[in-house]
């Protein structure tokens, strides 16, 4: 099995905390992985996204190019990114901040309402989790439990607090989708 992901949105979305946590969770499963960060000329605020392979074979280049599946948190990133997706990909769109459908219907679109799911945790910052949730339960791409082992190496030390709310976030996510 093979998924060839970008995910993106605004910076200071968590979007390189998503990739680096599918790509752990992926090697916590003896997957071949590849991550690739992409910020724009601002940090928090400009466009960010990472491109992320997941695979049983070789990864090939880290650079997406034909995505089987897109993660977007806003809408400059569905614009920009949804022409990526081969025919029957995957599209996690975050219905919450992004009012229009996308053009294709060639594609499997998947709305979660990221942000609202968020604000009902109490932590705006975790929609980045409800998106990826949402996505892990649509592709089983990693089981969920190696998600929650890979929480520990992207939030040590003073983020560790934060765990449990994002382990939360994910299985909202995931609870969000059929």
């Amino acid at each position: 099995m093979e998924q060839r992901v970008i995910m993106a949105g605004f910076g200071g979305q968590g979007i390189m905390s998503m990739g680096q946590l599918l790509a752990y969770a992926g090697m916590i499963e003896n997957k071949n992985v590849s991550w690739l960060p992409s910020y724009g000329p601002e940090q928090r605020g400009g466009t960010a996204n990472c491109h992320v392979v997941v695979t049983d074979g070789d990864p090939g280049s880290p650079l997406v190019t034909e995505a089987t599946a897109v993660i977007v948190m806003n809408r400059p990133s569905l614009e920009k990114f949804q022409r990526t997706l081969v025919k029957g990909g995957l599209l996690i769109v975050n219905s919450s901040l992004i009012d229009i459908k996308p053009d294709r219907a060639d594609i499997d679109v998947v709305y979660v309402k990221a942000n609202d799911i968020a604000n009902e945790l109490g932590n705006l910052r975790v929609a980045n989790m409800v998106a990826l949730g949402a996505f892990i339960k649509r592709t089983n791409i990693v089981d969920f439990k190696s998600a929650y082992e890979a929480l520990n190496k992207i939030m040590e030390g003073s983020k560790a607090k934060y765990i449990p709310q994002n382990i939360e976030a994910l299985e909202r996510g995931a609870m969000s989708v059929q």
